[in-house]
């Protein structure tokens, strides 16, 4: 084959060849790749840059402070009031001193221990005030025995804040001596300096200037932000008192800040708390408020939560006296205790079936709660420390606040049912959204059918349709035959609706009848009310003229007071009134709705010696089509009560719907037996 032969002579020439020692070639060099990046042979030893010092956090601030935007220049701020906070929780300060100077030079005094100026062991050639203001991961907050609680165990703070300083001047007060040093960009400009002894100063001054090779010239300091984070601090740690001094020039825009304050808050979250919700209406007037601390350092929790109930709810949390605006566990841990703690009082007086719907969001949505602990070693996420990640801190602000909600509730049942309905309302209004969000889903593609009970109108206008709601099938039909067919529509409902001052969510969303009436009437419930959406001018409810009949209008009324309150405010709701009796003598006839008003038309309507005829009708199905239309749905004959709630009578009217129709038998039972004199078995005077 030739394929053999080929490789035959191939290896017998590979044998005949003796074999001859070459010196290697060296590859020819990479050249860079046309993108400009090093090909291999330009990366080499050559090529490993190392940054010493601070430089690194020149190169890159955004992987210590988070960026160079408005947000991490007041980080810096934040990172050296934090030190003297550190000091005041410890229970070395008493006083901060914040000063706020144009060209957006800040200092920030206190009268703590100041920081160690001795040499160094590790560095003897250097002070410790030097290591700390230059080297990252130097601090006093690695050694648990100088702090219990601090803002972090980065060590990268006040180093940071030197790094990215134009200039940076400390002074420090230490054993009746006071010592000054400066540094630029990072580096020391002056030796440490022993100026001369001091009267009664101790602690710590730091004075600094952002840079703007760093941040830019057009970013500055804020003095609205820089007040609140200040004022912030004095809330969270009762025991310090925070002066404030702003340069009058940079306050000419903005009067909410003041030149000099002094903050001092014995009340801690309590008064934070009272400052925020000011003037807000609370769904229980008392705010729930507490601190513990454990035995042996173990940490501190202190909280206030209150219920707002015309805004959205908010959390801010604090660990170790830093803003974690991202939460974090200790939040976990608030909404986990607040809820379970719920759920149990509601157990406890019955009523946990309707508390089982009730999520988290549904109890926090609208608190307004305030979240701050003390914990040993924090972990946090970022160097800017915006969410705590310590999985304890979820562990103890869980055990701490539940018991201490337990309590609450159960020593103010008054404002815990007032809580407890207010987050079962939350859970029925999530779950409502949902569901009309699953029906706007499917039905996006096809047009909703009007429920098949309903006889509509053909007159479209708001101002000439009626919907009559009629109390079965059989005074349905004769409503049908009595009715005008281009204004006036009939839905007959089966029996008595289900009473919604007393059911569930589940039983509310699975009652056919009523998703048929919200259907016909097409304005949504709830939040969702849109009043344009409304297909008709007049929605009377047509009941039986017996106490039955008053039972379902009562129970309908209860209906609309609870999902369309608008519907009634806006003088869209009525009541029918159809006779209860038939007079007949000779050829005079006439309606009586009820007991009373028979005695008068026998008295004044019929004249003579002549019988009268008394007929009772049972319902509105016996009725004539003829004489249904004549004294019941005529415009022109009939009478109609308008269901109306004054401004002022909204609370009293709920409270009466409550305590009539809601889940608490005790309640009616008191009622019914305050008026039991003035009951009637037999009809209704209207």
């Amino acid at each position: 084959m030739a394929g053999g032969d080929l490789f035959g002579n191939a290896a017998r020439k590979i044998k005949a060849e003796k074999p001859v020692a070459k010196t290697p070639k060296a590859p020819p060099p990479e050249k860079s790749r046309t993108n400009g990046t090093p090909g291999e042979a330009d990366y080499n030893a050559s090529s490993i840059e190392v940054l010493e010092g601070l430089e690194p956090v020149r190169r890159r601030p955004g992987m210590y402070i988070g960026g160079t935007d408005e947000t991490a220049l007041h980080h810096l701020f934040a990172e050296v009031i934090d030190n003297s906070m550190d000091e005041a929780v410890a229970g070395h300060a008493t006083w901060i001193d914040v000063t706020v100077e144009e060209d957006d030079w800040i200092t920030v005094t206190d009268n703590g221990r100041g920081i160690p100026v001795d040499p160094h062991p590790k560095f003897p050639k250097k002070s410790a005030l030097e290591v700390i203001m230059t080297t990252l991961h130097a601090g006093g907050k690695f050694d648990s025995g100088a702090y219990q609680t601090s803002g972090g165990l980065h060590g990268v703070g006040v180093s940071v804040v030197n790094a990215l300083s134009e200039r940076l001047d400390v002074e420090v007060a230490k054993n009746k001596q006071l010592y000054t040093q400066s540094f630029e960009r990072g580096h020391a400009v002056t030796k440490l300096q022993n100026v001369g002894p001091t009267n009664n100063r101790r602690g710590t001054r730091i004075r600094f200037k952002p840079d703007p090779q760093i941040f830019g010239k057009a970013a500055h300091f804020r003095p609205a932000r820089l007040f609140r984070m200040t004022r912030s601090k004095a809330y969270l740690f009762g025991g310090v008192e925070i002066r404030w001094h702003c340069a009058p020039s940079l306050l000419k825009d903005d009067s909410t800040v003041p030149a000099e304050a002094t903050f001092h808050f014995p009340g801690g979250l309590r008064d934070y708390l009272a400052s925020d919700i000011e003037g807000k209406e609370l769904v229980s007037d008392q705010v729930f408020t507490g601190k513990v601390e454990k035995p042996g350092g173990h940490g501190s929790v202190e909280w206030a939560v209150a219920w707002m109930a015309a805004e959205d709810g908010f959390v801010h949390s604090y660990c170790n006296t830093i803003p974690t605006p991202d939460g974090g566990t200790h939040e976990a841990g608030l909404r986990t205790a607040l809820l379970r703690a719920l759920k149990d009082h509601a157990e406890r007086i019955g009523q946990s079936k309707r508390a089982s719907n009730v999520t988290a969001d549904d109890v926090m949505n609208t608190a307004a709660a305030l979240i701050s602990v003390f914990i040993r070693e924090p972990e946090f996420q970022g160097q800017n420390k915006s969410r705590l990640m310590t999985t304890e801190a979820s562990r103890l602000v869980e055990g701490v606040v539940r018991d201490a909600f337990d309590h609450w509730l159960a020593a103010a049942p008054t404002q815990a049912l007032k809580l407890l309905d207010w987050a079962v309302e939350r859970s029925e209004d999530r779950l409502r959204r949902r569901a009309e969000k699953d029906v706007a889903r499917k039905t996006a593609v096809r047009k909703l059918r009007l429920p098949g009970k309903l006889a509509d109108c053909s007159n479209t206008s708001l101002d000439n349709t009626e919907l009559f709601i009629v109390e079965g099938d059989s005074a349905g039909g004769s409503a049908k035959q009595a009715r005008d067919r281009a204004s006036q529509a009939i839905l007959p409902l089966r029996g008595k609706i289900l009473n919604v001052a007393s059911a569930t969510k589940d039983k509310l969303s699975q009652n056919q009848q009523l998703a048929d009436l919200v259907q016909a009437l097409g304005c949504g419930t709830g939040t969702h009310y849109k009043h344009t959406d409304l297909r008709y001018g007049k929605v009377i409810v047509m009941t039986d003229a017996d106490v039955d009949g008053a039972h379902i209008a009562s129970l309908l009324i209860t209906f609309f007071w609870r999902q369309m309150p608008k519907l009634i405010e806006s003088g869209h709701l009525f009541l029918a009134v159809p006779p209860l009796y038939k007079l007949t003598q000779g050829a005079k006839t006439t309606y009586a709705r009820n007991d009373k008003h028979r005695e008068e038309l026998t008295k004044s309507f019929f004249t003579g010696k002549g019988k009268i005829e008394v007929s009772r009708f049972k319902g509105l199905g016996e009725m004539l089509p003829a004489q249904l239309k004549e004294t019941t749905m005529d415009p022109k004959k009939r009478m109609l009560l308008k269901v109306m709630v004054q401004p002022e009578e909204k609370d009293e009217t709920s409270q009466s719907v409550e305590r009539l129709m809601g889940n608490k038998p005790e309640a009616r039972f008191t009622f019914i037996t305050e008026r039991a004199e003035f009951a009637s078995t037999d009809a209704l005077d209207i």
